[in-house]
């Protein structure tokens, strides 16, 4: 029976849930002040705001599979939410529904070297498992840029990346088992122990599925090796260009590095005013190429980049000779996002990919569009695999100039999908993109991903209104309900 049939009302729902999950949880672990909820009313993306109607913090699975019991019973929707660093509004709240923030969940439960794994809650920041497991030779691969406060669970329901995705993969390469409550309150082990499992990979569904089909409380990471040897050089080219034709080379050479990363002028100007990070002056782009392995490969594949870079037109080529000069150029690179507010009050951060091989014509084609709207770009991307982040910079104050953003930002993701590409690669649909989704996929599609959610979330409580254009309850006419977003509907979806 949903609060609905019991005629309680919205607030009193909230309220008995309130109640409920102070008793569970604890009191301090439930937040009902309006104002302490505020704190809880966006991800990474702020330019979508809702508060939560009731926020609560477990400390452990049957904890959280308590909490979704408890929803799921009262027909409440549900959002989990780990650090809030996302960048497409998955972790965007319910106006009338809990936020079931799992930051609270940080225990690393196993560090097991032997067998090449480790088993996080997912509250852990991604960094802490490659901390805890550098004493034994060990460490976690993905690196998104927030990964010193991005939480595991997070990384899992987003697939996050990060620079070193060109060679190592993204998360789900990353993750072989996961204890998940469901959206209906039960706990259950998709995956396992081990790299391989028998039946239908409903773990790789539910990685990057961006909250959509359950809540992950304990997770099983790989651990790899760290290599023997790690060369770092940072090249400079007068345009992007020849950066471009830089990566196309390398990768044509058969060499596969760990991370090739590249920034354009507005991004290095963002750089160099927040972190001083020292890149050569007057560079267009800059190109970051780290390679590791086994010291005898990585001394040839390095001379093979060193020079790809000068045959492209480097005129400055700069090489790391110690851990903290590595650190130092990817100091520019990993504080890039936040470092566009020293240059520009607002700013939106896009996802798209391209093919690799069409990176220069697409980059024109950006700057083509910045120069036409007047709206500033900020180029950051892994141009190894054509993962594209436009930095669109604009200013709120000014009348017309969000609006011009925004239209600049869907601009270039249609023109990712102009070229074979996608409109996200690592920060996930959410609500910022969702109503891109008909633009790459037809109606069939859509209705046929939407079967596979109401097969975990029949009711559809589970993170509502997120990935799919339209509500798209489990039951509808496949293709017939197209509209706007449901909190937009309803007007709940404050815009900044």
């Amino acid at each position: 029976m949903t609060h609905q049939d019991t005629g309680l009302g919205l607030l009193a729902a909230l309220g008995l849930l309130a109640a409920e999950f102070r008793a569970l949880c604890g009191p301090g672990a439930v937040i009902t002040d309006r104002q302490q909820l505020r704190t809880y009313e966006c991800d990474g993306l702020a330019h979508y705001r809702v508060v939560p109607g009731l926020v609560v913090l477990p400390e452990s699975a049957e904890q959280v599979a308590a909490v979704v019991r408890a929803c799921a019973a009262a027909g409440v929707p549900f959002v989990a939410r780990g650090s809030g660093t996302g960048l497409s509004g998955g972790a965007l709240p319910h106006a009338e529904g809990v936020l079931i923030v799992t930051s609270r969940m940080r225990r690393i439960l196993e560090i097991d070297p032997a067998n090449e794994r480790a088993i996080v809650e997912p509250g852990v920041i991604n960094l802490e498992v490659t901390k805890a497991a550098a004493p034994h030779g060990w460490y976690f691969a993905p690196d998104p840029s927030s990964q010193q406060i991005c939480s595991v669970g997070g990384n899992v329901a987003e697939n996050s990346g990060g620079a070193h995705c060109l060679k190592y993969g993204f998360t789900t390469h990353h993750v072989l088992g996961a204890e998940v409550v469901t959206p209906g309150g039960e706990l259950v082990w998709l995956g396992g122990r081990t790299r391989e499992v028998p039946g239908y990979d409903l773990l790789g569904a539910f990685v990057g599925s961006e909250g959509t089909l359950g809540i992950a409380t304990k997770i099983v990471v790989r651990l790899l090796r760290q290599p023997e040897s790690v060369r770092c050089l940072l090249a400079a080219f007068p345009e992007v260009d020849e950066a471009g034709r830089a990566v196309s080379a390398i990768i044509a050479d058969g060499v596969t590095p760990a991370a090739i990363e590249m920034m354009d002028a507005l991004a290095i100007e963002a750089a160099e005013a927040a972190v001083a990070c020292g890149y050569p002056e007057g560079a267009g782009a800059v190109l970051i190429v780290e390679l590791d392995g086994p010291s005898v490969e990585v001394e040839h594949t390095f001379a093979a980049v060193h020079q790809h870079c000068t045959a492209a037109g480097a005129f400055e080529i700069r090489v790391a000779c110690n851990t903290a000069q590595r650190a130092l150029f990817w100091r520019g690179r990993k504080s890039a996002f936040a470092a566009v507010g020293r240059i520009s009050p607002d700013y939106i951060v896009q996802d798209g990919v391209i093919p690799r091989t069409v990176l220069p014509e697409v980059l024109r084609r950006i700057a083509e569009l910045s120069a036409g709207t007047g709206v500033r770009v900020a180029n950051v991307f892994h141009a190894g695999d054509g993962n594209l982040h436009p930095l669109v910079l604009f200013d709120e104050a000014k009348p017309g100039e969000a609006q011009t953003a925004e239209e600049l930002s869907g601009a270039i993701l249609d023109l990712c999908i102009a070229y074979g590409g996608s409109i996200t690669g690592e920060h996930g649909v959410g609500m910022d993109k969702a109503h891109y989704m008909p633009r790459m996929f037809t109606d069939d599609d859509l209705d046929t991903m939407q079967r596979l959610r109401c097969a975990f979330d029949p009711t559809g409580v589970c993170n509502p209104g997120k990935v799919f254009p339209t509500p798209r309850l489990c039951g509808e006419v496949p293709g017939k309900h197209r509209g706007v977003h449901p909190l937009q509907a309803a007007g709940l979806a404050e815009q900044f």
